[in-house]
């Protein structure tokens, strides 16, 4: 059998692993509770959405060979900006389809009518502001910019975000995204930007997690009165 010595090292080691490590248990475990308990539809504000919406159809429009594009077409989408059809070409190029005309980006008017048509109806808008650039924790971050940030009047602080460059609509945020959000990095452990599972204090955390639940199994085979008895019949 193990010595007592022994024994008591190993307690002491799993005690203060345990001490040091059960904050960061309970984060995981309060993360994965919200997260299993939460409708994910919900936190990416389907909730808040126009589901329903169909894109306007369009005829009459220029063709796409006729415009002037320096390094030939390779993808194209159409946009719907107030009524006027555009091209998105090349992931670059904001084009007017009706005359070709080449667009520097869009209007507040323009990404309020986007919005209007990807947001539920019956949302009140308190405010609309430009956003050039983000922080790693930012609730935009990681998307195309710069964008308007169109702001609905809700106890949800409810946020709807239209990129400038494409007139596309991006994202809705709120309050139960910010949570989910919040307690995300929490559980990866990315504290810069939230969203890498390969930090290296996430991998240390996972180790000493495992070194913790086998230290603890340990303890209860050397302490265990019933490993005892076995051992001591072993040795008649």
């Amino acid at each position: 059998m193990v010595q007592r010595e022994t024994a008591l090292k190993i307690r002491k080691t799993h005690r203060y692993l345990g001490l040091f490590l059960g904050v960061q248990f309970l984060l995981w475990t309060i993360s994965g509770l919200y997260f299993s308990w939460t409708d994910i539809d919900e936190i990416h504000g389907d909730q808040f959405k126009n589901l329903d919406y169909q894109p306007k159809a369009f005829d009459s429009l220029m063709s796409p060979t006729a415009i002037k594009i320096p390094d030939g077409l390779k993808s194209i989408e159409l946009r719907d900006l107030n009524s006027t059809p555009h091209y998105w070409v090349n992931n670059s190029q904001l084009i007017n389809a009706n005359n070709g005309k080449l667009r520097s980006g869009i209007t507040e008017t323009e990404a309020l009518y986007v919005a209007k048509n990807y947001m539920k109806q019956g949302l009140e808008v308190v405010a609309i502001d430009l956003i050039k650039e983000t922080g790693k924790h930012h609730e935009y971050r990681k998307k195309l910019l710069p964008a308007y940030v169109i702001s609905y009047k809700s106890d949800e602080n409810i946020k709807a975000y239209v990129s400038i460059i494409d007139g596309k609509f991006q994202t809705v945020r709120h309050q139960d995204w910010r949570w989910f959000d919040f307690l995300w990095m929490t559980h990866t452990m990315d504290y810069e930007g939230r969203d890498n599972f390969n930090t290296i204090i996430l991998r240390a955390f996972s180790l000493l997690g495992l070194i913790t639940v086998f230290s603890g199994f340990l303890l209860w085979f050397t302490t265990s009165k019933t490993v005892r008895k076995i051992a001591a019949r072993k040795n008649k």
